[in-house]
């Protein structure tokens, strides 16, 4: 049965060049960089829970990375060419599942580039991670989703936690910040990737991290990947979500990486 809340928007021309979103995977913010790099490819932008529809119409239940990466690769075969690959594009929880789908889908991919995939169970402190992380799903329980966002920023900048400013905007959990607080959060940073299969790949993998993000938990997992499968890494403009904070910049950067012409900054 078709998946009728899944979504993809196609626009641009020429290689095809697949965008998996960050967050609970709605495009938000991301159509300046699209824009530019639809200049040079086929831009197909998923949404795997089709929050760019509008609000979901039923209750959503804990996500997987391998039902989105799954989702991500029946799109693929819907669209590409008999004997054409993809290019794929992934940031924070959508570089994650950018990981799996080379891990587990390699047939159709040219490369790929996975920006800030925050899959602790690489680092050497992934039980103090994961317990920051048990840490956001509590204080959402016990003080509201805008607490829990708080406490998150914390987490991933490295800053200590004394509880939450006195007044934070709250998150409705309806929203596409709330289903990521609630429902992807956690079962995406826990997800193991798959190291061998990904170093037997590592010719079309590039982890990347932004310039502001340095020292931050993010950009040690970027890199942290990028040493243990072998794959390269690239920094870009900006920070976590550089590719909404400076989109002709990033997206020129991730032109670059994938026509061979990579440079600096």
């Amino acid at each position: 049965m078709p998946d009728r809340r899944s979504h993809h928007d196609v626009r641009g021309s020429g290689p095809v060049l697949l965008v998996v979103p960050g967050g609970a995977g709605h495009p938000m913010g991301l159509e300046g960089a699209t824009a530019r790099l639809a200049e040079r490819f086929t831009v197909v932008t998923f949404d795997p829970l089709g929050l760019s529809l509008g609000p979901l119409d039923g209750p959503v239940g804990e996500q997987r990375v391998e039902v989105w990466s799954d989702k991500a690769h029946r799109l693929l075969n819907s669209l590409l060419p008999d004997g054409e690959s993809a290019y794929v594009f992934g940031s924070s929880s959508g570089g994650i599942v950018a990981l799996d789908l080379l891990a587990r889908h390699p047939g159709r991919l040219r490369h790929v580039v996975a920006h800030e995939p925050p899959s602790l169970a690489v680092l050497p402190d992934a039980v103090q991670q994961r317990a920051m992380i048990a840490e956001v799903d509590e204080t959402g329980r016990a003080r509201g989703l805008g607490a829990a966002m708080a406490r998150l920023q914390a987490g991933l900048v490295g800053r200590a936690w004394d509880g939450p400013p006195a007044s934070v905007p709250e998150v409705d959990p309806g929203t596409p910040m709330g289903v990521f607080l609630t429902r992807v959060l956690r079962p995406f940073t826990s997800h193991t990737p798959d190291l061998p299969a990904l170093k037997a790949r590592s010719a079309r993998l590039t982890l990347g991290a932004g310039l502001d993000s340095r020292g931050q938990l993010p950009y040690r997992t970027a890199a942290l990947l990028a040493e243990l499968s072998g794959a390269g890494f690239a920094e870009f403009p900006g920070g976590h979500i550089g590719v909404v904070e400076h989109p002709v910049l990033f997206a020129d950067r991730l032109t670059a990486l994938f026509t061979g012409a990579a440079g600096g900054l």
